[in-house]
């Protein structure tokens, strides 16, 4: 195992506020350095943190990567799985042609003869049932250009609302708690403010494992000279919590209660920017009362986190004179979602901290392209950030691609993945196709998805570059092109473009998703009001130019952003315009935010109950330029701990893997880093089961079970931890043991975001072996 696997964040380079992040160059290359003929630029894929690097080759094959030292995101540093997970590209069981179901097998078949049956059951599905049959299910993984041309065929061709992302599962919630709170997606500030800020205040959020570089980032202030008050809220005890001066280990489902309280003391304490919040804040009389009852020993009985914690946690937030607060799944995938996201916007409001340099919430991401979806409208949202409900909005997406707008569904919100597989359940949807995702293996309550798609009225069409546990349930598997083989952008979670080059030649006959869209289209015949062809770009490039003009006057204005600036630039930060060429490092500096009826991106809801507010309602409450303090009382989860089921779930990441494992666990380091499934318990709830480290042991929820070894650590008791990477299509013996977490969680999600709950789930525990009788990787 190589140094960079267990040694994750590589060497410190400590530095002080205001100075810049000093430049360390990661590298990891499988041939002799003298071999590589040429270096491609690209940026990383794998988290949501956009590492600029570039693409070594060597006879026509990526042959390693290195970090770039110009690069603003990471200075030239790469996680481990920037650093090695690239060689899934070259694995053996890559997709190459693609497969046609016949006789209920998989069969290879020609490319013409694969879409000759996906354009015929399309056409056929929509003549019989009409546009809502039809369903589209994206990633966080492809391009800028692609997701486009998704929502260019999905809404302004076919004109179907079921249009969405995978990133529903990971971040919904970070756009639904930017826009709540200030009437638009995108976080306010930039990596650069970690570098200046003297508090960071980390909720829910595990950047050791989740965002490496980010955390280098972070660690390396913190090894440095007047380094930063830091407060972790997690109920686990993670190499992030370990560096906390502060640590809450909250009972899983109860932020909001947290946050309260923690709001509560800063107004008690009178640490209040009494300016800011009555010239730039809407609401914070409600946000008084509602936090009133929410003292420090209120906390303490519903979160479980000492009283005294929860002061001394507040007093370094009041005492913050540059605060930047971090989110990520510990919240958006947790008990009322949105609304603990909101409060810790709220905690930066309160105390005027946004807009200016080492002030700023993030609202992060967890996949690399998720903010593309959002920008792009293929996922729960109107391309260029625009509102469904604005009549105005919608003429104006239908100028731009020319078609009527009717043809544009926006008689309601667009559908979520999780009301799509209702809608699969009860018939009305007969055709979806998958897009580097993988369903069958990252959606809750697994036995539930796999009985729907095997529906036999579903038409299940997947695109992917390996067979995954969803493509095996396909109709249709089309090959596909991966990162370094195909052209496009992405932007990472503080708001950085960055241009993809090709740089190799896709295995066989696998195409770039922005290849195989393009033929759907014209293979449908889809057409604009004139009768021309809806779509008619050849080059990524060509969809860039009409990505970017669609985001013109939106607050993701990307209209002077072109290929060229990106060529060569370390990153550029949207807004991108006429009078912002170089890009804008923070938004709302001027403490003006687009919370205007005729800008806002939606008219926002009940961050409660979900309830959605309409253009009347919202007119009647104009926040004219100012920021939402929304508040929210604490609500007990719906699914609590009881005699039967006495712990609590909750999923999560490692270091090593991604998603559903499909790239990371072909790239031979970090598969040998974390080979297999584990259950991460506390001695205190191990004990009563005569349970050591190493035994297997089973975990069994209302839905289902789950095997694995035990590894014991210090959490919180009564927590019990799952990584969710862990599928089956890999299985030394297949259906020996279930080892994927979502057998266990449960059919709900965020009234507001629509964001599935993985992080409460009840369930007991029992030992199954000692740890001498299981064998490694033969459990």
């Amino acid at each position: 195992m190589t140094s960079r696997v267990t040694d994750v964040w590589g060497e410190r380079t400590p530095y002080g506020p205001g100075d810049p992040w000093p430049e360390r160059v990661d590298q990891h290359l499988t041939v002799d350095a003298a071999r590589v003929e040429r270096w491609v630029p690209s940026a990383c894929v794998l988290c949501s943190n956009g590492c600029g690097m570039d693409v070594a080759v060597a006879d026509g094959r990526v042959v390693g990567v290195r970090g770039r030292a110009e690069d603003r995101v990471n200075r030239g540093r790469l996680g481990p799985k920037g650093l090695y997970g690239w060689q899934a590209n070259h694995s053996a069981d890559r997709l190459t042609r693609p497969l046609v179901r016949v006789d209920g097998e998989l069969r290879p078949a020609d490319w013409d003869a694969a879409m000759a049956v996906v354009v015929e059951r399309s056409q056929a599905v929509l003549d019989e049932y009409g546009p809502l049959s039809m369903a589209f299910y994206t990633s966080g993984q492809l391009f800028a250009e692609e997701y486009y041309a998704q929502a260019l065929i999905a809404r302004g061709g076919i004109g179907t609302p079921h249009l969405d992302g995978n990133t529903r599962l990971c971040t919904a919630t970070s756009e639904w708690a930017l826009v709540e709170s200030f009437g638009s997606d995108g976080d306010p500030g930039s990596y650069e403010d970690v570098d200046l800020c003297d508090t960071l205040f980390v909720v829910g959020h595990n950047p050791a494992e989740t965002q490496t570089v980010q955390w280098a980032r972070m660690l390396d202030r913190l090894h440095g000279v007047a380094r930063p008050r830091l407060i972790v809220v997690d109920p686990r005890v993670t190499a992030t919590a370990r560096q906390a001066d502060v640590h809450l280990r909250l009972k899983p489902g109860t932020n909001v209660a947290l946050l309260n309280a923690l709001l509560h003391e800063l107004i008690r304490a009178d640490r209040i920017d009494h300016a800011f919040v009555r010239d730039h804040t809407v609401g914070f009389e409600e946000l008084r009362e509602t936090v009133a009852p929410y003292t420090p020993e209120k906390a303490e009985e519903i979160c479980g986190v000492p009283a005294e914690q929860v002061r001394e946690a507040a007093r370094i937030l009041g005492d913050a004179e540059r605060l930047v607060s971090t989110v990520l799944q510990g919240v958006y995938q947790s008990h009322q979602a949105t609304a603990a996201a909101v409060q810790v916007n709220n905690v930066n409001l309160v105390r005027g901290m946004i807009g200016r340099p080492g002030c700023t919430v993030f609202q992060m991401n967890g996949q690399p392209t998720a903010q593309n979806t959002r920008e792009a409208g293929a996922n729960g949202t109107m391309p260029g950030f625009r509102n469904w409900q604005n009549d105005t909005h919608m003429a104006e997406l239908a100028r731009l691609w020319n078609v009527e707008p009717s043809r544009i569904p926006h008689w309601a919100p667009p559908t979520h993945v999780m009301e799509m597989f209702r809608y699969i359940e009860t018939g009305s949807i007969r055709f979806l196709w998958v897009t580097a995702t993988n369903p069958a293996v990252s959606l809750p309550e697994l036995r539930r998805i796999r009985r729907i798609v095997k529906e036999a009225g579903l038409f299940l069409v997947v695109s992917d570059a390996f067979l995954t546990e969803t493509a095996q349930l396909a109709d249709v598997v089309l090959p596909a092109a991966l990162w370094a083989e195909k052209t496009g952008c992405f932007t990472n979670a503080d708001r950085t473009v960055h241009l993809s080059e090709k740089a190799v030649e896709p295995p066989g006959e696998a195409r770039s998703d922005f290849d195989v869209l393009l033929d759907y289209a014209r293979r449908m015949d889809l057409r604009d009001r004139d009768g021309g062809p809806l779509i008619t770009w050849e080059r990524p490039e060509d969809a860039w130019r009409d990505f970017t003009e669609m985001t013109r006057g939106r607050p993701c204005d990307q209209s002077a952003l072109t290929y060229d600036t990106l060529r060569g630039s370390g990153g550029v930060q949207w807004p991108v315009t006429e009078e912002a060429p170089e890009g804008t490092a923070r938004l709302y500096t001027d403490h003006h935010f687009p919370t205007h009826p005729e800008h806002i991106e939606d008219y926002g809801h009940d961050i409660v109950n979900g309830a959605q507010y309409d253009a009347d309602t919202y007119r009647a409450h104009d926040a004219a330029g100012r920021a939402f303090l929304k508040a929210a009382p604490y609500q007990p989860p719906h699914e609590p701990v009881d005699d039967d089921y006495p712990l609590q779930l909750t999923t999560g990441r490692t270091v090593h893997h991604f998603h559903t494992r499909t790239k990371t666990a072909r790239s031979p380091e970090l598969q040998e880093a974390a080979p297999e499934m584990w259950i991460e318990l506390t001695p205190q709830d191990a004990e009563p089961h005569g349970i050591a480290d190493g035994d297997l042991v089973r975990v069994y929820s209302r839905r289902g079970e789950l095997s694995a070894p035990a590894v014991l650590r210090g959490n919180r008791p009564g927590v019990v931890f799952a990584p969710f990477h862990y599928g089956y299509w890999d299985e030394a013996e297949p259906g020996r043991h279930i080892r994927a977490a979502n057998e266990l969680t449960r059919t709900e999600w965020d009234p507001v975001s629509k964001q599935p709950l993985f992080k409460q789930t009840a369930v007991r525990i029992e030992k199954v072996a000692d740890a001498r009788d299981v064998a490694p990787g033969r459990y």
